[in-house]
């Protein structure tokens, strides 16, 4: 006589092997959620007071000069990033990314250069940043009327120049057909008068000494007007100490709000009156705002960190409509005198006639 094994039910056995497959999907996607994804998630970063201490030292410090305390807040605003050369993200953070409102997904390709290291990245971001508070502080001076020398000092002669052995590193730009060269713009709006392939004087200080050189001027694939095909490092002498200590943050997104930091702290009136304001954008010397990215976890971060206005660059309100959160007034300017007409009328309550990102 022999044993036999009691017959299961066919259902019972599709409801085991659908059991063990649906197990194993989900512990196949569960896997795959860990798995590295080629995406960076932009997410609300920390933002700071440029007016308050940071490590029980000032932000912003001013001297040989009357400074003030202002009673205000102005935050500078940050992203932050996971993914990247320095570490991945998964699929999960990558999800995550998608079903938060707060958050943005984009290919890594698109954010970073290819090839490019964490340390690529972050010696560039540096260098960015230093240039931003140098242009924060010229145009906040020069905004309130503060006389500052700048010079400009070629650095490179490009391969694609005219001025080869003509224009040496280290030439200091005194003028161009006559006319003094006494800042950036100014040199750069007297070449947009020549037409390229035309030769112009230049007036150099070269060790000590003056001289004289003629140079055939290139064109430029941004501007009608003729080039000289140099790289210019701009110097400048202020008039009194102004200094910037922060660490962990780079890149030139934070100029404007430097900028508004160090005329508040140098006029006597109290103009933001208490309010707080935060705000984001790049400062060149001649005080013009440009765009930034990252604008909607800019947002995000300043609001959720106590902020009731924010001053934008009026280049990013086509990403501003329609993500600004509940409560958050977002002000449209285009130059750092837009942006100090913005917080006066803030701290005096008079805010009908500002422009907003609408």
């Amino acid at each position: 006589m022999t044993d036999s094994q009691p017959d299961v039910p066919r259902s019972s056995r599709r409801h085991l092997t659908f059991a063990v497959s649906t197990l194993l999907t989900a512990l196949l996607l569960a896997a795959l959620m860990w798995v590295p994804a080629p995406y960076v998630v932009r997410t609300p970063g920390p933002t700071k007071d440029v007016l308050s201490e940071v490590n029980s030292q000032p932000l912003i410090t001013i001297s040989d000069e009357e400074s003030y305390d202002p009673s205000g807040q102005l935050l500078l605003t940050t992203v932050g990033v996971q993914g990247g050369p320095a570490a991945n993200v998964s699929f999960a953070q990558v999800l995550m990314g998608w079903l938060d409102s707060d958050r943005a997904v984009y290919p890594v390709e698109t954010v970073y250069p290819p090839e490019s290291t964490q340390e690529e990245i972050e010696t560039v971001n540096n260098a960015l940043m230093v240039t931003s508070q140098e242009n924060a502080t010229y145009a906040a001076l020069t905004e309130l009327d503060y006389t500052v020398p700048m010079t400009l000092t070629v650095q490179e002669v490009l391969d694609e120049s005219q001025a080869h052995d003509v224009v040496r590193s280290g030439d200091v730009l005194v003028s161009l057909n006559g006319q003094a060269i006494d800042t950036y713009a100014t040199l750069v709006s007297q070449l947009d008068a020549v037409t390229p392939g035309e030769a112009v004087t230049l007036e150099v200080m070269r060790e000590g000494e003056l001289a004289e050189v003629s140079v055939t001027t290139i064109g430029s694939q941004d501007s009608s007007g003729a080039r000289l095909g140099l790289t210019i490092d701009i110097g400048f002498d202020f008039p009194f100490d102004v200094g910037i200590a922060i660490d962990n943050i780079g890149g030139p997104s934070a100029g404007m709000i430097f900028a508004l930091g160090i005329m508040d702290m140098l006029t006597e009136a109290d103009e933001l009156d208490g309010a707080v304001v935060a705000g984001t954008g790049t400062i060149d010397t001649e005080g013009n705002v440009g765009p930034i990215g990252g604008i909607r976890q800019k947002l995000h971060g300043a609001k959720r960190d106590g902020a009731e206005w924010f001053l934008a660059p009026a280049s990013n309100c086509d990403e501003v409509v329609g993500h600004t959160p509940e409560g958050l007034d977002v002000i449209a300017v285009e130059t750092l005198s837009d942006a100090w007409t913005a917080v006066q009328a803030i701290g005096s309550g008079d805010t009908d006639d500002l422009a907003r990102c609408s």
